[in-house]
């Protein structure tokens, strides 16, 4: 959600004030898509619901360091929601700290006939069934165009398993996704018979 700079101004400084009507209007603007940058990194709705209130929490305590001349404040409470997202699943999962090979740089491509077959919520499902940290490298690679460095200092992995984590996503996400395509295919060609 983009705000022109005279409106997150407003938001902002009716926040810091403690203006309750303040803080409604810029949750409300924000619900939506900051409860689905949670679900994108927490394996369930209860962790995301978790990591969204707690967020929202760390933005209003903090928003008076928000400089609305610097930046855009729905990246800024992205930003927010990511990091505070990342830091409950770490109590779910322990991230492998062992150094791993780098691979090389491999190409993945998955046929427009397969893409076409399957709806973003079948992608989403593929991507929640990768395991967790391979899924939040992935989600912070592909969806948030993190760098791998800033993974690694935020994972606090090495550069080299954060780029295994991104190969690893990307292999299993090309066979789930062949394989839901062509269920996909069949279920069409049975419905087609069946008429």
């Amino acid at each position: 959600m983009s705000l022109s700079k005279k409106q997150a101004e407003k938001l902002v400084k009716g926040c810091i004030n403690n203006d309750r009507m303040a803080q409604e209007a810029l949750y409300k603007l924000f619900h939506a898509d900051m409860l689905r940058v949670c679900y994108n990194y927490l394996p369930n709705k209860e962790l995301a619901k978790e990591a969204f209130n707690a967020g929202f929490l760390k933005v209003f305590q903090s928003i008076q360091n928000f400089d609305v001349a610097k930046g855009e404040l729905g990246g800024w409470i992205r930003k927010i929601m990511i990091y505070t997202s990342i830091d409950l699943g770490r109590s779910e999962l322990k991230f492998s700290h062992m150094s791993l090979i780098e691979p090389e740089d491999e190409v993945f491509f998955i046929s427009a006939s397969v893409l076409e077959k399957l709806f973003f919520e079948d992608i989403l499902k593929n991507i929640r069934t990768l395991p967790y940290a391979t899924q939040t490298v992935f989600n912070l690679s592909v969806l948030d165009g993190f760098t791998h460095k800033e993974i690694s200092e935020q994972l606090n992995i090495s550069e080299g398993t954060s780029r295994w984590h991104l190969s690893e996503a990307k292999k299993q996400l090309r066979a789930l996704l062949e394989t839901s395509g062509k269920s996909t295919e069949q279920l069409t060609e049975r419905s087609i018979k069946a008429k």
